[in-house]
């Protein structure tokens, strides 16, 4: 899964003169927007509560630490917090925003159609346009499930709706297919709690269900973000019946070879450009990850942290 668009901007430093005893409630709020601020994302103090790093808390509780922390520690621009020096982003964010309101219609459109393709069980948007936080001519980023031994050719059938997308103008990128079978994310760190905690699913229900109850290790990180961030899915394929009746002639074993040949196939195709990247390819998955995403998130925000003010833990 891609992260929301970041301009890469280096932080103001904070300074260091500051109070030197801050609660534990006061410095998971400042993580929160310390990792938001890694995309030039300030965040509102629903968002602050429900990304909060570490620590369960009410939004009453956290809008009470807010007012202690803006004092001295964040700045506020409207329903926005930011780092010291970092009120920009804020104009960045809403910019961002207006770009991601255009794209949705597309996006639930697509997602429409990748969900009614041969195989797919689960269709979730990711990335960026999951937080409205899209760059101009961003992507559309999804996350497939497919039937257990039909990934690849799950990806064949996305495919062609990758190109018809881009004859009208759109980009979307089905980056990261997962088998039934393989729910579970073995990457235990803040950024990949994020990243399952943002998806928005649009259609199979059931199986993000299953995503995020498998993956509960992300409350370890991100406590209070239980469920989807956003009600945006239609449930199931828009026709079931034609789904499963496509599938029929590819239920044999020449489905399965099928399968085992577009794997062999792309992975020979692939694996040049895998490498130092967050790509990674099986038969129950192909993460399509080329970047390095994963690894400047974490370190930027360990910069981050880094800079600190004195107290924080």
């Amino acid at each position: 899964m891609s992260t929301p668009a970041a301009t890469h901007s280096r932080p103001t430093t904070i300074p260091q003169t500051l109070p030197p005893h801050l609660t534990p409630l006061e410095t998971a709020v400042w993580r929160a927007i310390a990792y938001a601020d890694v995309f030039d994302y300030p965040l509102t103090a629903v968002e602050i509560h429900r990304y909060l790093v570490e620590t369960a808390a009410t939004l009453p509780e956290v809008e009470a630490a807010l007012l202690c922390l803006a004092k001295a520690h964040l700045c506020q621009i409207d329903a926005y917090y930011t780092l010291p020096g970092r009120q920009p982003t804020v104009a960045i964010r809403r910019e961002r925003g207006e770009h991601a309101r255009r794209l949705w219609p597309a996006a639930l459109t697509y997602g429409r159609l990748l969900s009614g393709l041969p195989f797919t069980r689960m269709v979730a948007v990711t990335g960026s346009l999951a937080v409205d936080n899209v760059a101009p001519n961003g992507d559309i980023d999804y996350l497939l499930v497919s039937a257990n031994g039909r990934v690849w050719l799950n990806r064949a059938f996305a495919i062609l709706i990758v190109r018809l997308a881009a004859r009208r103008g759109y980009t979307l990128c089905p980056n990261y297919i997962l088998a039934e079978n393989a729910l579970f994310f073995s990457e235990h760190n803040l950024y990949t709690a994020h990243e399952v905690a943002q998806m928005v699913p649009l259609s199979g229900l059931p199986v993000y269900r299953q995503m995020r109850q498998i993956n509960r290790w992300t409350e370890a990180f991100l406590p209070n973000a239980n469920g989807a961030p956003h009600d945006r899915g239609h449930g199931r394929a828009p026709h079931p019946h034609l789904q499963a009746l496509a599938e029929l002639p590819l239920r044999t074993p020449l489905g399965q070879w099928l399968d085992r040949w577009e794997m062999q196939r792309k992975i020979r195709k692939f694996q040049p450009q895998a490498a130092g990247s967050d790509a990674a390819f099986s038969r129950d998955w192909c993460k399509g990850h080329f970047d390095a995403h994963k690894q400047y998130a974490l370190t930027a925000y360990q910069t981050r942290l880094r800079d600190r003010p004195k107290g924080f833990s």
